[in-house]
């Protein structure tokens, strides 16, 4: 048993350190890729307006005449300590503006990923237990045309649809006028659940179900295809022909049997599209109007903004790496045969 748990110690920590290692390489390649981009920051820093003497005074003031290398390392310095930098065009503290928009941005995943289990599911169950035929034909065919098509078309075709010709759902914002909810988390459903107000919690809701679909479907078709085949597989066990040639009741076949020996690929999917959803909002939120990290990043690749970017994308790269940290640790508690696996390679 202790060597059993020193092993599993041991696995962690090197999981730990390549996350490591991984979010120390994306800073190097942000940081890069965002001096390259054209453009003075120091002169976006000291204002249109400044001479060259103030922008010159901004750049020593930032740390802009030094070398990359001594800028590079005393970001990570900084880092070290949960500073993310000053913005050169708000001058306020990236680590704070990063808070003020990133629950916003995670409240639209939850909800985007909770659309996609809901509707994915039974799609992937019901298409493996009909393989071949044409219901499953009929989902293959959805799914396929669904993954093609460009987020930001889709999201004006829904506004267009349930929003301005049916008026079902709201087509931008947070809340509906004349609604408001005591600032505490920056998420408008926790807020207004913390506060008792059911109201704005469905108004909220009914603003956040668009943008989620939409945010949802691409990668609901990977997660559909992820399922589908570890249903078929799972159904071509032997018990499981066994089960159904005995007649047992296929509800009861799919709850007992069938989902939990198939669900493992595809809490690592979901694992996976939970921080890239993070990273594709951006269009979705420009389009909704909804201010998250997708709209703070762009607004700071636009000014030329480094340590906005920095850090925006420091946030993003680390919860991907997070999330599949947390997913790794969850199948290896959840199956024994995985974690030795796992811990033996």
């Amino acid at each position: 048993m202790a060597g059993s748990r020193q092993q599993t110690l041991r696995f962690l920590l090197r999981k730990a350190v390549s996350s490591a290692v991984t979010l120390f390489g994306l800073a190097a390649i942000v940081f890069l890729m965002v001096k390259l981009i054209p453009g003075d920051e120091a002169k976006v820093a000291a204002g249109e307006s400044a001479s060259p003497e103030q922008v010159e005074a901004m750049r020593h003031s930032l740390g802009l005449d030094q070398p990359l290398p001594v800028q590079f390392a005393s970001f990570l310095a900084r880092l070290i300590h949960g500073d993310l930098g000053m913005s050169i065009t708000t001058h306020v503290s990236v680590t704070n503006g990063i808070q003020q928009v990133l629950p916003q941005t995670i409240e639209l995943v939850v909800v985007a990923v909770i659309v996609m289990i809901t509707v994915v599911l039974p799609l992937a169950t019901v298409s493996a237990l009909r393989r071949d035929g044409r219901t499953d034909l009929l989902f293959r065919v959805m799914v396929v045309v669904s993954a093609g098509l460009p987020t930001f078309w889709l999201a004006l075709l829904t506004q267009f649809l349930f929003g301005t010709k049916l008026a079902v759902f709201p087509i931008s914002g947070r809340l509906s006028r004349g609604i408001s909810v005591p600032h505490r988390t920056g998420s408008v459903v926790l807020d207004s659940l913390l506060a008792g107000n059911l109201f704005a919690t469905w108004d909220a809701l009914q603003h956040l179900i668009l943008p989620a679909i939409v945010l949802a479907l691409p990668f609901g078709a990977q997660l559909y295809r992820v399922l589908r085949a570890e249903l078929i597989r799972v159904l071509a066990r032997e018990h499981l022909t066994v089960a159904r040639a005995k007649g047992i009741p296929q509800g009861s076949l799919v709850r007992r049997h069938l989902l939990p020996n198939a669900i493992g690929p595809a809490i690592t999917v979901v694992g996976i599209q939970f921080g890239a959803m993070v990273g594709a909002a951006v269009l979705v939120e420009s389009v909704f109007g909804l201010v998250g990290i997708g709209s703070f990043l762009t607004n700071a690749v636009g000014q030329k903004d480094t340590f906005a970017v920095l850090g925006g994308v420091l946030v993003i790269g680390t919860l991907v790496v997070v999330s599949n940290f947390v997913v790794d640790v969850v199948q290896l508690i959840r199956d024994p045969r995985l974690r030795a696996g796992q811990i033996g390679a």
